[in-house]
C-alpha cells in the first residue's frame, strides 16, 4: 500500500514539494496502491491530473492556474472530492 506521486513541467521546486505532501497527506489513510500523475504544459496554465487507484478507480483533472487550482490545499481539496466514499 501506498501513494506516488509525479509532477512534470510544473511550477517552481517548493511548489511541487507543497503540492506532493498534500496528495500524500489526503490519500494516506486510503487502503491500497495510489498513483497521481501532474503534467504541466508550456503553452498554457494547466496542469492534467491522473489519478489511479485500488479496484480500476481512475479519473482525471485539468487543473487551471488562473482559478487558482494550482495551490497546494486547492489540489488536495478535489483529490478528495474526487474520492469514493468509504462506505
Amino acid at each position: 500500500m501506498g501513494v506516488t506521486v509525479e509532477m512534470h513541467n510544473t511550477a517552481d521546486a517548493a511548489t511541487r514539494r507543497d503540492v506532493i505532501a498534500m496528495i500524500e497527506h489526503v490519500l494516506s489513510d486510503r487502503l491500497g496502491d495510489w498513483r497521481v500523475e501532474i503534467m504541466g504544459s508550456q503553452a498554457n496554465d494547466c496542469w492534467e491530473m491522473r489519478i489511479t487507484g485500488p479496484n480500476g478507480f481512475e479519473r482525471s483533472y485539468t487543473l487551471e492556474g488562473t482559478l487558482g487550482q494550482h495551490e497546494p490545499s486547492t489540489v488536495a481539496s478535489i483529490i478528495a472530492q474526487m474520492l469514493p466514499s468509504r462506505g
